[in-house]
């Protein structure tokens, strides 16, 4: 079994609102080998595949600054501080994002965003029954249009390359395990 290595330093090198930039001296206890690795700390995140009574799927398209491009996603969002589990969370975000409720939230599956550099989880919750019920409340600097496509369109919007957020293509594959049992 491949040993973890061990940490001799760590300093942070930039705090942000969104992450925390780390470089670590790290010494591998296989090799003795040392070097430098730079990760980044973010708080977990969520993800909610909402379905409707209709058997529709609510999604956001809005701007991403990373890409410079809008993007078609389904809603989620960061786990706050205050959050006793990722469910709160995701019932949150649906509901700020969106203005839609569910009757039901099932927790479908946790990934590791990107293991070689960061250390946080995102969380996957299917939300049934999800109803417009509220008014959206968006943070400052969000800009988000709400849509429903059928849930037999999802495929083809992929397949596209309308949605390529990898965190969503990952949400949408655990949606499907959990359609097939």
């Amino acid at each position: 079994m491949v040993k973890p290595w061990r940490t001799l330093a760590t300093r942070t090198v930039a705090k942000t609102p969104i992450f925390q930039l780390d470089a670590h001296r790290r010494v591998s206890e296989h090799s003795g080998r040392e070097g430098e690795f730079v990760t980044l700390s973010c708080t977990d995140w969520v993800n909610v595949v909402a379905i409707t009574p209709a058997d529709e799927v609510v999604l956001i398209e809005q701007f991403r600054h990373g890409t410079a491009r809008s993007t078609l996603e389904i809603p989620g969002g960061m786990v706050d501080p205050g959050d006793r589990d990722p469910a709160v969370a995701a019932a949150r975000e649906l509901r700020e994002e969106t203005g839609y409720v569910a009757k039901t939230l099932v927790h479908l599956g946790t990934v590791e965003p990107n293991p070689a550099i960061m250390g946080n989880l995102c969380h996957t919750f299917l939300a049934e029954g999800a109803e417009r019920t509220a008014e959206v409340e968006l943070d400052a600097h969000e800009e988000i249009e709400v849509l429903t496509v059928p849930a037999g369109e999802l495929e083809a919007l992929v397949r596209a390359g309308r949605i390529r957020h990898a965190m969503v293509i990952s949400a949408l594959h655990f949606w499907e395990l959990h359609r097939r049992g």
